[in-house]
């Protein structure tokens, strides 16, 4: 497959269709509209299904219902469809249904600005579900990323038996760019696990060894029973305190674990440097040019671009700045993300360049930081 020129939302839609995605439900909304409408031209003439649902709870809705029957699903919005999506996130994170959700991030709050770029719901789409179990969120920077990232979150969705978020923005997702996707490295394509041959089937139990169950579609020969409610390992609602706990329990420590094997980020680390700028998204790309021209006036600075938010890599984030006094954390927000490096590095100066206006950061306002 090659895709010569195409912008961040089309390339979404492509690396769904190329992980295995046939569903789609989603309601129009700005910026995130033209997903919908690439699925829309991709999937029904290859087997697969769109519907444009009456709002954004009932294409939460109907993404769930497809994932329970066994396809693979994905959803689109912005800002304010993301907060008419907490309600059935939380059940999709409760009921451990695999799902794709992308948020084209605009500024907020609310209706905010449809046509800015921001990053303002960064903390919304970690804690905006009851019971603040965790779950995955990827944040492309460009093109190629919104392609690759997207196969990663369905084979992530997959492996774990949760919803995975896409955190795009407005200039990331109608950006067109040139990009050879042959020269990319594509993930191999992940299907959730059947249960285990060896035991009696119960549709939350986990599979030997690990902490994800395996995975019957309802309507199928065996009895699948789906629930939010707390439930034990025969999915029939309990309100013994020894079963909630190993629910929640399990359900926090299958993403929590792992989070080392799927914390994406480019790395790039000056010898000499005594800062490093950490950053995600379209702000990634100001970082880099910054960080270029600091280097050829001889002030090298590092540079680590987060693409894995939640959960915080927090290892990888330690690990790059161990040879760094100062951090400065870069973000389109008031400081959303400066608060868990700030967490993790206690013993460094971390500095938070924060700016929200429905401007992009500059390299030179970058520069202007980091030159103090």
């Amino acid at each position: 497959m090659k895709l010569n020129f195409f912008e961040g939302n089309e390339a979404v839609a492509w690396g769904a269709y190329n992980a295995g995605c046939r569903f789609f439900a989603g309601y129009p909304i700005t910026p995130a509209t033209s997903v919908f409408n690439t699925m829309l031209k991709i999937l029904p003439p290859n087997g697969g299904s769109v519907l444009q649902a009456e709002d954004e709870i009932a294409a939460m809705g109907y993404c769930i219902g497809a994932s329970m029957a066994g396809l693979k699903v994905m959803t689109a919005t912005s800002g304010p469809g993301m907060s008419l999506y907490s309600e059935q996130i939380s059940f999709a994170i409760g009921s451990e249904i695999p799902m794709v959700i992308v948020n084209v991030q605009r500024l907020g709050p609310s209706t905010g600005s449809a046509t800015r770029g921001a990053n303002g719901d960064i903390q919304f789409m970690r804690w905006g579900n009851s019971g603040g179990l965790p779950l995955i969120v990827l944040s492309p920077t460009d093109v190629s990323d919104c392609f690759i990232l997207t196969m990663h979150a369905f084979n992530l969705a997959e492996s774990y038996r949760c919803p995975v978020i896409l955190a795009s923005d407005k200039e990331i997702a109608l950006t067109k760019e040139s990009v050879d996707l042959n020269e990319q490295e594509w993930p191999s394509v992940k299907d959730r696990a059947a249960p285990s041959g060896d035991l009696p089937f119960l549709p939350f139990r986990p599979l030997p060894g690990k902490d994800v169950p395996g995975f019957l579609p309802i309507g199928g020969p065996e009895i699948v029973r789906q629930t939010s409610s707390t439930h034990g390992i025969d999915g029939y609602i309990t309100t013994e305190p020894k079963e909630i706990a190993a629910m929640l329990n399990r359900m926090n420590r299958k993403i929590e674990k792992d989070a080392d094997r799927f914390s994406f980020a480019d790395v790039m680390l000056e010898p000499e440097a005594e800062t490093m700028i950490i950053t995600y998204g379209v702000t990634a790309r100001a970082a880099r040019a910054a960080c270029k021209s600091l280097k050829a006036e001889g002030k090298p600075v590092s540079l680590l671009v987060l693409k894995t938010l939640w959960p915080v890599p927090e290892n990888l984030i330690r690990r790059a700045a161990e040879n760094v006094r100062r951090v400065v954390v870069a973000e389109m927000n008031l400081g959303q993300y400066a608060r868990e490096v700030e967490r993790i590095l206690k013993d460094k100066t971390v500095e938070c360049f924060a700016q929200m206006d429905g401007r992009l950061i500059t390299p030179g306002r970058i520069k202007e930081v980091v030159n103090g």
